[in-house]
C-alpha cells in the first residue's frame, strides 16, 4: 500500500446539481492495488498505517485525472488551421492529414505524439476518435496501452462526401470493426468505441452496419459528431429527406446511454428532449467552437433538458489536449451567452472535466478521489514566482485556487499523473 499525502480537490457530488467542491488539506489517501482504500486527515491515516510508503504531494493541488470526452487521435499535426468554418477546415486541414494514416510508420508516430501529449495534460482516460484504416488505430490502441492510459478508440467509418481514400463500405466497416474489438476491446484498459464520422459521410446502410458492430460488443461505445455547423446541419437534412441531426442516429439504435456526441451547438429543442430520453451524453469542446467559428455552446438549454454533458478537447480543431483550457473556453462561452448562458464555478469546469467525463464513458470507478475509486490523479505545483504560483498565494479559498488554476494553468504545471495509482513514466513525458 502507498500513503498519498496531500491537497485534494475534487467533485464526487455533481455542482450542477448542488454538490459542491471537495477540499480536504494535508489529507491521507491510501491506495492498495491502484484503488483508494482509505482517506482523511493525514495523522489519522498515518497513525492507522504507520508502515506504509509515503508519497510527499504538499505544496501542490492533487486533481482526479481529467477525461476527455473527444478528441482525434490523426488531427494533432493539423493543430492550428484558422480562418474557416468546419466543411472547408477538414477539405483543407484535417482529412489531407487523416490520409496520411494509410502509412503504418507515419501512424506510429503519430499515435506516440498524441498519447504523450494527453498523459502531459493530466488526462487519465479518453473518448478517442481513431482513424479511417485499421491498421493506424492499432497502433493507437499499442502507443495508449505503453502508457498505460485508459483509451476507448475505434475505427472511424464513413461511405460518401468525403474524400475517396477514407470511404469504406458497411460490410468492410463491420468486419475491419469486429476484427479490432476482438484484439483490444478489454484488453489491458483499452475499450472499443463504434465510430461513424457523421452522418454527412455515412449512409443509412453504414450507420445501420455500426448498429450491428454495437450490439455484437458487450460494453462498446458510440461516438460521434452533431449540430456542429449550420451548413452541416442543413447537408444531412437534405441527405435525409428533412430529418433532424439526432434522429439519422437515433433511428438505427444508435442513441441511448453508450453515445457521446460531439459538439451539438444548434440543437432543435426535439434534439435535446430525444437525447435526454436515451441518456445520451454531448462533449463539449468549445476551442474548436470558436476557432471554427461554429457559434456558443447552449448549456443551459441541455441541462435544462437534462442532457448529460462534459468537455472535449477535440484535437485538431481544438486547441491543445488541456481541459485547463478548455474548462476557461467553456466559461468564456457562457459569459459571452450573457442572460442565455448558464454561470459556471471553478467547481462546475473541474466536474465538467473528470467526474462527467467519467460518468459519459461508463467509468465507474474514476473521475474522483473517493474511497473505492482508482487512483488516476494529477499533482499541480506551478514554478516558484510564475503568475500561476503568485495567483495561488494569494487565492481567497479553494474555489479561487481552483479559479486561477483553470485561468493560469498549462500542461506544464502539472508535475506528475497516476493511474491506477502507479506514476507515469518518462515514455508519458513524466518523470
Amino acid at each position: 500500500m502507498t500513503l498519498f499525502r496531500g491537497t485534494f480537490l475534487d467533485t464526487p457530488d455533481n455542482p450542477f446539481t448542488g454538490g459542491s467542491l471537495r477540499v480536504a488539506t494535508d489529507a491521507g489517501l491510501l491506495v492498495q492495488d491502484g484503488v483508494i482504500v482509505a482517506r482523511g486527515p493525514f495523522a489519522e491515516i498515518r497513525a492507522a498505517h504507520p508502515a506504509e510508503h509515503i508519497v510527499d504531494l504538499t505544496g501542490g493541488l492533487v486533481l482526479p485525472g481529467f477525461v476527455d470526452t473527444h478528441v482525434h487521435f490523426p488531427q494533432i499535426r493539423a493543430v492550428g488551421g484558422m480562418g474557416m468554418p468546419l466543411l472547408e477546415w477538414l477539405d483543407k486541414y484535417a482529412l489531407p492529414e487523416e490520409a496520411r494514416m494509410a502509412d503504418a510508420a507515419y501512424a506510429s508516430s503519430v499515435a506516440d505524439e498524441f498519447v504523450r501529449g494527453l498523459a502531459a495534460a493530466g488526462t487519465t482516460s479518453a473518448l478517442v476518435f481513431g482513424a479511417h484504416y485499421a491498421a493506424a488505430v492499432d497502433t493507437l490502441f499499442a502507443a495508449a496501452s505503453r502508457v498505460g492510459l485508459r483509451i476507448t478508440s475505434g475505427l472511424v467509418v464513413s461511405d460518401r462526401i468525403i474524400r475517396d481514400d477514407l470511404l469504406t463500405t458497411p460490410q468492410r466497416a463491420y468486419d475491419e470493426s469486429v476484427a479490432l474489438a476482438s484484439r483490444w476491446h478489454g484488453v489491458g484498459r483499452n475499450r472499443y468505441a463504434v465510430t461513424p464520422r457523421f452522418s454527412l459521410s455515412c449512409t443509412d446502410e453504414l450507420l445501420a452496419s455500426c448498429q450491428t458492430v454495437l450490439e455484437e460488443i458487450p460494453g462498446a461505445l458510440f461516438t460521434s459528431h452533431l449540430n456542429e455547423n449550420e451548413a452541416e446541419i442543413a447537408t444531412v437534412a437534405e441527405l435525409f429527406a428533412g430529418s433532424d441531426y439526432v434522429s439519422t442516429y437515433e433511428r438505427h439504435g444508435l442513441v441511448d446511454d453508450r453515445s457521446v456526441f460531439a459538439h451539438n451547438v444548434h440543437p432543435t429543442d426535439v434534439e435535446l428532449k430525444l437525447l435526454a430520453e436515451n441518456g445520451a451524453t454531448v462533449a463539449h469542446c468549445p476551442t474548436s467552437n470558436a476557432v471554427l467559428g461554429s457559434g456558443l455552446f447552449p448549456l443551459g438549454r441541455h441541462l435544462d433538458h437534462g442532457v448529460r454533458v462534459a468537455l472535449g478537447s477535440d484535437v485538431g480543431a481544438g486547441t491543445g489536449f488541456s481541459l485547463l483550457k478548455e474548462g476557461l473556453q467553456a466559461y468564456f462561452c457562457q459569459q459571452l451567452l450573457g442572460d442565455h448562458g448558464h454561470p459556471l464555478s471553478s467547481a462546475h469546469l473541474l466536474h465538467l472535466a473528470t467526474a462527467a467525463g467519467a460518468e459519459a464513458l461508463g467509468l465507474s470507478d474514476v473521475g474522483d478521489l473517493s474511497v473505492g475509486k482508482r487512483f488516476d490523479a494529477q499533482l499541480l505545483r506551478p514554478a516558484e514566482g510564475s503568475p500561476l504560483a503568485v495567483g495561488i498565494e494569494h487565492a481567497a479559498d479553494a474555489e479561487d485556487t481552483l479559479a486561477r488554476v483553470f485561468t493560469l494553468g498549462t500542461p506544464a504545471d502539472i508535475r506528475a499523473v497516476w493511474i491506477d495509482g502507479q506514476l507515469l513514466d518518462d515514455s508519458s513525458g513524466k518523470v
